[in-house]
């Protein structure tokens, strides 16, 4: 029996994680996947990387793998059918006095010939119904980048891309698929999005995974977000800042109008509850007050600022006490 090092084949350590092992996996197999790869070796490089992560993938299969070296197919049905022998060299029967030691040895996997070259045709119904197994496919995650607007008003998004899917001959293949996304009002950046069903096929007729789409946010050019919350700076004059004002402010939900409080110094926040994404638990807006000052290249302004010079202001009277 020829020794296949899974491990080797994907350039991984013995101790690689779950999510290493799938990294590897989708970077090779893209790599050399025969649409992409058109050397002579493509094919067979791909077939091998797919045996090896069928394998590794599986805790249960890699617990074998690592426990039985090349024999990690047929190890664990050759201990059971030696306990079911010393169960009968003692008396008890082929029936093994109720104990179940793997009915037909159905477990020993789809690739292994042990149990054939030692027992005949006999494996023949456990084969089958191995084959047979359902499983479920591979989740699919993806991410789309939206305006902070889709986020207030809710909106629909097409996506295309590709999934690992199986052809009707068995084969493993990518399918182009076409999917609307509707934007619920109210999410948050980095927020996930679930498709039930839209993930990779199953195998064997078992379930689609799932897809699960991560919500980005559009840098806005008037806007910063921290979680629900909203931020704006908002331009005054130093008259509406000192005076007080009534101004028109912008929201992603639309224009507003309000009120400057007199004696707004720079930097100032003005809080507008449940102004901000309108999630379960709306967040806020928060106004941020900027003093723009007049250049004083501009004749009347200049002359304005002359006249503040004789103020009995100083901004440093703090200053050494």
């Amino acid at each position: 029996m020829n020794y296949k090092d899974y491990y080797k084949t994907l350039g991984i350590s013995k101790k690689a994680t779950a999510a290493q092992i799938k990294k590897e996996y989708r970077k090779l197999a893209r790599k050399y996947h025969p649409d992409v790869n058109k050397a002579s070796d493509a094919e067979q490089k791909f077939k091998e990387l797919g045996e090896a992560y069928e394998v590794l993938k599986d805790p249960e299969k890699r617990k074998l793998y690592d426990q039985y070296g090349a024999d990690w197919k047929t190890g664990k049905e050759r201990e059971q059918y030696q306990k079911q022998q010393q169960y009968q060299d003692a008396g008890f029967g082929s029936g093994g006095g109720g104990f179940d030691f793997g009915g037909g040895f159905e477990n020993a996997g789809q690739y292994s010939d042990f149990f054939e070259s030692l027992f005949g045709g006999g494996r023949q119904g456990g084969r089958s119904s191995r084959q047979n197994v359902q499983q479920k496919g591979e989740d699919i995650n993806a991410s789309i980048v939206i305006p902070l607007e889709d986020a207030f008003q809710g909106a629909s998004r097409k996506i295309t891309f590709e999934t690992p899917s199986i052809s009707p001959d068995g084969q493993r293949i990518n399918k182009k698929v076409s999917l609307n996304v509707k934007i619920p009002k109210g999410i948050k950046n980095g927020q996930k999005i679930r498709l039930a069903g839209q993930g990779s096929d199953g195998y064997n007729g078992g379930a689609a995974g799932d897809m699960y789409i991560k919500i980005e946010f559009e840098k806005h050019r008037t806007f910063r977000v921290e979680g629900a919350d909203v931020y704006i700076n908002l331009p005054l004059a130093p008259w509406e800042a000192a005076l007080g004002a009534q101004v028109n402010v912008p929201t992603p939900a639309g224009n507003i109008k309000l009120k400057i409080p007199e004696g707004s110094a720079q930097g100032k926040k003005l809080r507008l509850k449940g102004k901000g994404i309108p999630a379960k638990q709306a967040g806020d807006l928060y106004v941020v007050v900027n003093i723009v000052l007049p250049p004083a290249s501009d004749e009347k302004a200049r002359k304005v600022y002359e006249e503040m010079k004789n103020l009995n202001f100083n901004p440093r009277a703090n200053f050494g006490r």
